[in-house]
């Protein structure tokens, strides 16, 4: 009998060890250094941290779901033995932040070994000459037409993931947008898009804001959103910011498989309404003959060349792609 109360205190204390192990927080490297163009959000201004750095710790805080420790200093805060104590990283950086070989590669191989990796804004701003960070996080900056002080739509793709759960299906938001150089569709799940419909300028190609991906065993979100400083106070910024870290941090799940027939289609809706304003035609018949071209790999990759490279000035190259609908 008291061996057996012995037992059953000892299954108790294991299970309600495990229980506090399983709960207690995560803990996150914040990196918000500037290499190049240092944004406001990230600018300590003679402070010891800076309005991401407390935004983050904030809810990090709130949720109990990680703690942080924040570094501007790549070069000491990347390093093999120092990423052995974090289950995650968050990037809100511009530049070249490390040295070739080594450092860069332990970036890479933290994030693959299982880890998580959330960037923010200009974290795809950042490595730019560096291809395994391009490839990792899909894109590299090349301009923001949307620029600051414009309120431009989207279109939330999957309204039922929890990343991106409580912006609605379609939304309205003030801030920086970028567009991408070296973004490929076949690697990611693009969450949501500029809705050209709601955006100026409207351009004739797809621009994906958020997405999400496997990489190696780890996974990565990524977040265009936070130029402004009032996008940071926003609470559903923020509650869209917790949700890419849980998920992140595998705490969460949702799809991750790239979708690039959805982009296809994405390319397209941009590309007819721009065409059908500049041209003077059939909106609907126009996107109507496109889509039926959706499945066209070799007609989709002429839609989003030619609607990258016109910057939607060039005309002849948008003249090109309508006598392939024909």
């Amino acid at each position: 009998m008291i061996f057996h109360k012995f037992l059953m205190a000892a299954v108790c204390g294991l299970f309600l060890f495990n229980t506090i192990a399983e709960a207690a927080p995560k803990k996150i490297l914040v990196i918000t250094q500037s290499a190049g163009f240092r944004h406001q959000p990230v600018n300590r201004k003679g402070k010891e941290t800076c309005q991401v750095e407390d935004v983050l710790a904030k809810i990090g805080k709130s949720s109990g779901i990680f703690t942080t420790v924040n570094s501007q200093n790549s070069i000491e805060a990347i390093t093999r033995d120092n990423l052995k104590q974090f289950d995650g990283i968050f990037f809100y950086t511009t530049g070249m932040l490390l040295p070739d070989g080594d450092p860069r590669e332990a970036l890479m191989d933290f994030i693959k070994s299982g880890k998580g990796f959330v960037g923010a804004h200009s974290a795809a701003d950042t490595f730019k000459k560096y291809q395994g960070y391009v490839s990792m996080i899909n894109g590299s900056f090349a301009g923001h037409p949307w620029n600051a002080g414009s309120n431009n739509g989207f279109l939330n793709h999957e309204p039922t993931h929890p990343t991106v759960a409580m912006l609605g299906k379609e939304f309205m938001w003030k801030d920086e947008i970028y567009q991408y150089n070296n973004f490929d569709p076949s690697a990611v799940r693009v969450l949501f898009s500029l809705n050209m419909a709601k955006s100026k300028p409207q351009m004739p190609y797809h621009v994906p804001v958020c997405w999400v991906r496997n990489y190696g065993k780890g996974r990565v979100f990524f977040t265009n959103l936070g130029h402004n400083g009032s996008t940071w106070e926003n609470e559903t910024f923020q509650k869209h910011l917790i949700e890419g870290f849980k998920w992140s941090l595998k705490l969460t799940d949702g799809p991750a498989e790239p979708n690039p027939e959805l982009q296809a289609k994405e390319s397209i809706k941009a590309f007819a309404l721009f065409a059908s304003q500049k041209m003077n035609l059939d909106h609907d018949k126009l996107l109507k003959d496109m889509m039926a071209k959706s499945g066209d790999a070799k007609f989709i990759k002429l839609v989003r060349e030619n609607g990258w490279k016109s910057k939607g000035r060039n005309m002849d190259l948008i003249k090109a792609v309508l006598a392939e609908v024909k």
